[in-house]
């Protein structure tokens, strides 16, 4: 499958572009914010430098030294929370850096301005702005832009996904022997032991592993038909908000933890995986993930 890298947003539909609360809508505006978030990002000074010796200034961390977060991260959720109070009044806004709550009103916004930091950090291409509209603690519409390619994801509850206009649809996959897993890892050292563990018990019995380094790349990819599946543990809301929605809407088979940290049922791959599968084969990856110590990682 193959797409053009010039973004398209969704085209408006009659009804549904005169319902300013519609999913459509919602999705157009995320559209519209991720694809400016891109563009501004594109034209920010890099935070490695050019003599190849690694990060320069502009870089922080958070919860562990590996766990980072530069200047462009501030600026990007900025650009995007000064877009939404002028887009959408009085909505609440949730993002990875500077928090916020759910509020009273009607719709919540949720933002990764960078997702795949590191990635970024490093100059390598793997890293996206990440936007999803949520009501009642479900994504119904969101956007994933890609500034490295220009690509632009999105998707509406019910109204499918696509990237630069184009429908998206899973893979055919019926065989967990002959399909392409991706994953993630902890920025915590004591938990990638135990991720690691799970993963190399489970390499044997698929195709192959990748890791790109963005949650929401991965699912995007997995909408695309690009990667067969997707497993990780310990993905903040953030991460998949958008993602998931895009992922769901193509036709796959998703289990994310709860929104705001709330354990969903308890179905042996722990409280906090991330899971997105073709339909044919989504059970037989639960019940090798459960095996090689899902539960426990």
């Amino acid at each position: 499958m193959v797409f053009v890298t010039d973004a398209r947003p969704t085209e408006p539909t009659g009804r549904q572009s005169a319902d300013p609360d519609h999913p459509q809508e919602l999705r157009r505006i995320a559209e519209r914010i991720v694809t400016e978030a891109a563009e501004h990002l594109r034209g920010l000074p890099r935070p490695w430098d050019d003599a190849g010796a690694g990060p320069a200034g502009g870089v922080a961390t958070k919860s562990t030294p590996t766990d980072v977060v530069t200047e462009s991260d501030h600026t990007l959720e900025n650009l995007v929370r000064e877009r939404l109070a002028q887009l959408r009044p009085g909505d609440s806004v949730v993002g990875e850096e500077h928090g916020g709550s759910a509020g009273s009103s009607r719709t919540l916004w949720v933002v990764d301005p960078i997702d795949g930091t590191v990635n970024f950090l490093y100059g390598l291409p793997w890293y996206a702005v990440s936007l999803a509209a949520v009501r009642d603690g479900e994504s119904v519409a969101g956007a994933v832009a890609e500034p490295a390619t220009g690509r632009l994801w999105s998707a509406a509850v019910g109204a499918g996904a696509t990237c630069d206009g184009r429908p998206l649809r899973v893979s055919g996959a019926s065989e967990l022997s002959l399909s392409l897993l991706g994953t993630g890892f902890s920025y915590r050292a004591e938990r990638r032991v135990r991720q690691a563990a799970m993963v190399a018990g489970m390499l044997p019995e698929v195709r192959d592993v990748r890791r790109t380094g963005s949650a929401a790349l991965d699912l995007c990819a997995v909408a695309a038909g690009w990667l067969d599946a997707y497993l990780e543990h310990g993905c903040s809301w953030w991460d998949w908000a958008a993602a998931a929605l895009i992922a769901t809407e193509a036709g796959a088979v998703v289990r994310t933890p709860g929104p705001t940290g709330s354990v969903p049922p308890d179905d042996g791959l722990g409280a906090d995986a991330l899971l997105a599968a073709t339909p044919a084969i989504a059970a037989d990856l639960m019940a090798l993930a459960r095996e090689h110590g899902a539960a426990n990682v």
